[in-house]
Parts: C-alpha cells; sequence; structure tokens
C-alpha cells in the first residue's frame, strides 16, 4: 500500500470514528452527525492533513468541531434515550 492508499484510509476511518464521537456527544442520530461532519470546516482541514489534525484523536476532533463550529449544530435534533 503506498502513502496515498494509507492516508485515504487512514482519512476515511477517522471520518467514521468523528461522526460516531459527534453522535455519541451530543445525542445525535448518526446521518445527522454524518452530515454535520463533512459540511464541516474540520472536515475538509483533516483530508488535507492541515495542522496535523489526522493525527489527533477522534474525541478531541468532535470536541473541537463542536466548540468551534457551533452553527452546524443549530438543527440537530436530539435522539430520544431509552
Amino acid at each position: 500500500m503506498n502513502r496515498h492508499d494509507f492516508l485515504s484510509v487512514h482519512h476515511q476511518l477517522l471520518a467514521e470514528d468523528v461522526v460516531n464521537c459527534l453522535a455519541e456527544i451530543k445525542g445525535i442520530d448518526l446521518r445527522k452527525a454524518l452530515d454535520i461532519y463533512y459540511r464541516s470546516r474540520l472536515a475538509c482541514q483533516v483530508e488535507e492533513g492541515v495542522y496535523g489534525l489526522d493525527c489527533m484523536s477522534p474525541k478531541w476532533l468532535a470536541e473541537d468541531l463542536i466548540e468551534n463550529e457551533p452553527e452546524l449544530f443549530e438543527n440537530a435534533d436530539v435522539v430520544k434515550q431509552d
């Protein structure tokens, strides 16, 4: 596997983990978390490897997204937990 392929797989797996963290932290549906993540500036920065963000933990990235792009969560419906 070459470096480009490795980074592509790494970014896909990282995105999946960040989406799961977003859903858990915010109590939202996975589809909504996925939409929020891919509309974020953070997703672009991770994909481009800016600031080494692709080396950060998924939880840290999710918390960073929540803190720095709160407008993306304005219409996010909380999933009711039974």
